[in-house]
């Protein structure tokens, strides 16, 4: 039996506008058994079809639009036509700019709510976070394998956001040859080593390409703090822009491992490059106090966001780290500082980045706004998809 979700009255105007996303708010009534997951179909109040989605009863996104079009049906072969879609735009980006990584779907902008696939050479890893995502596994897996038999699969659907849609973290082997501990992919010419089955998301950050070519560009003669370096891809991008020195801050020792390798991977001086096991908090602290100061600094935290209930907290935070930076910039030094929380506007993270001067008693002039690689598109009904965000600030 068709399963009907109905909207509230006025509550359809998000739909018409082809936003993706009904919230349980907007839910008048559900007719039929709809299970975790499943295909309905979305009506307004009086009853005219807006669209095709996948229900998810637990999450407070309570569907997730595939389809505005009546006649599209979601099967295998629906699969195929996103993916085949989504690839002609990451083929001209993989030639314009030497990749052989990259994100191949990006959710909801790529017309797949709630899936997210990385390429690295020829492993795509999956990560599968909504109800109707996971229901629709086996035509996604089938519609890959059709699209690219040359490619393994693994799945890192081992994310927290799996739990508010009423599902266990999945994580493991799914098809054709299992990933080395540690992959190399190309970007710009460097050598960046991926950890598909252990690193952060799906082992390495793609979306942040654009920054990293920009930190080489800032780099020459510069001496360079690399904050949250995870494995070290700022590191590389600084060395090979020519910077004097950079020093490389994790908690993780695996991750600075592995930015050593980077560095020795791409021929780079390793003399000129530290790695440092610490908090970044307190060792910026540290460096003050003992009059260090450096030429550029590369701030990427983690999320600091994970719900609005949190943003306060998180707006904090962004402030304190970025005032410990900009008071160990000399004079003409570059901050690049980046959020990576979706529930941070642009321009409240630049307002936070202006108080953070003023408490830090400096001057400073916003030279350059950075955000997410082209590979992970922003389709206009959906500004949600717009999540990272980033500034070029100059110390006077």
């Amino acid at each position: 039996m068709t399963v009907r979700l109905y909207l509230a009255k006025g509550r359809e105007k998000s739909l018409l506008r082809r936003h993706p996303w009904v919230f349980s708010g907007a839910v008048h009534r559900v007719e039929g058994d709809a299970v975790s997951g499943d295909t309905v179909e979305i009506y307004d109040n009086q009853g005219k079809w807006l669209a095709r989605g996948a229900y998810s009863p637990q999450s407070q996104i309570r569907a997730r639009v595939w389809t505005f079009d009546k006649q599209e049906q979601i099967d295998t072969a629906f699969f195929v036509r996103r993916l085949k879609q989504a690839q002609q735009w990451r083929d001209w980006l993989a030639k314009r700019d030497g990749l052989n990584g990259y994100r191949l779907i990006a959710g909801e902008s790529d017309g797949l709510p709630g899936i997210t696939i990385d390429r690295f050479q020829n492993f795509l890893v999956l990560q599968l976070l909504s109800a109707g995502a996971e229901y629709q596994r086996a035509a996604l897996l089938t519609a890959l394998q059709e699209c690219f038999p040359e490619c393994a699969i693994y799945d890192r659907s081992d994310v927290a956001v799996r739990k508010k849609e009423g599902l266990p973290l999945a994580q493991g082997h799914v098809l054709g040859d299992m990933p080395p501990a540690l992959l190399p992919i190309t970007e710009h010419g460097m050598q960046l080593l991926v950890d598909i089955q252990q690193g952060h998301k799906t082992g390495f950050y793609l979306d942040q390409r654009d920054s990293r070519l920009a930190a080489r560009r800032y780099a020459e003669g510069r001496r360079v703090l690399n904050c949250f370096s995870y494995t070290g891809a700022f590191a590389v991008a600084a060395l090979m822009g020519g910077c004097t020195h950079v020093t490389s801050v994790d908690t993780s020792q695996a991750a600075l491992d592995i930015a050593r390798q980077n560095v020795e991977l791409n021929q780079l001086d390793l003399s000129k490059a530290d790695f440092v096991r610490d908090d970044v908090f307190q060792l910026l602290r540290a460096y003050r106090d003992r009059g260090e100061t450096f030429d550029l600094i590369v701030m990427d935290p983690p999320k600091f966001v994970e719900n609005k209930n949190q943003l306060a907290g998180a707006c904090r935070g962004y402030k304190d780290i970025n005032m410990l930076a900009m008071q160990l910039l000399s004079p003409g030094g570059i901050l690049l500082s980046f959020s990576c929380s979706g529930l941070m506007p642009v321009e409240l993270f630049q307002k936070i980045l202006a108080d953070a001067a003023v408490d830090a008693g400096r001057d400073v002039q916003f030279i350059e706004q950075f955000r997410q690689a082209a590979d992970h598109p922003v389709i206009a009904p959906y500004p949600e998809g717009l999540y990272l965000k980033g500034f070029a600030c100059r110390m006077m």
